[in-house]
């Protein structure tokens, strides 16, 4: 009797145990930086004087983030919306000397659909659907305290960095 308990209850473990491994991080939830606020809704002072609808416009509310952000470092929301200024056009310039690819977000993500295809995991991977994308893609990351020390090492100043672990 004890021994049966005994393997009923290493069976349990091993079932809890595996069952705590599913899922991956894909499925954790809405994205965070999917979910972009909006500016809060105003009464206009005279509803005579709005002007004509355009559909697919701009809206009042919505989020302007050049100009946002133009505003958070102290700048002029109003040179952003006209564009490069006259000192970045050169260097717009010669970044985009090669050519510009309008659709480089579309390439980017059929390579790396293919790239993951073709580097799917090992087998328990993919049986219990865990991410393998730390695997695939860490040779290509960068470890930002060695680049810390390196730059500091070649005389950067680099105030805002944070401190060693």
């Amino acid at each position: 009797m004890h021994r049966r308990a005994g393997i009923i209850a290493v069976a349990l473990a091993t079932v809890l145990g595996l069952s705590a491994c599913g899922g991956g991080a894909a499925n954790r939830g809405p994205d965070e930086f999917a979910i972009l606020p909006t500016r809060p809704l105003q009464m206009p002072p005279d509803l005579g004087a709005l002007p004509a609808p355009t559909p697919g416009g701009a809206n009042r509310v919505d989020a302007q983030p050049l100009s946002d952000a133009a505003i958070a470092l102290g700048g002029n929301p109003a040179a952003v919306a006209g564009g490069p200024s006259a000192a970045d056009a050169a260097i717009l310039a010669h970044a985009q000397r090669h050519g510009v690819s309008p659709a480089i977000r579309g390439e980017l993500a059929a390579e790396d659909q293919e790239y993951r295809a073709r580097n799917r995991g090992r087998v328990l991977e993919r049986v219990f659907n865990v991410s393998v994308y730390d695997r695939a893609y860490g040779a290509q990351t960068l470890d930002p305290h060695a680049e810390l020390e390196r730059w500091r090492a070649a005389g950067a100043r680099t105030p805002g960095a944070p401190p060693a672990p």
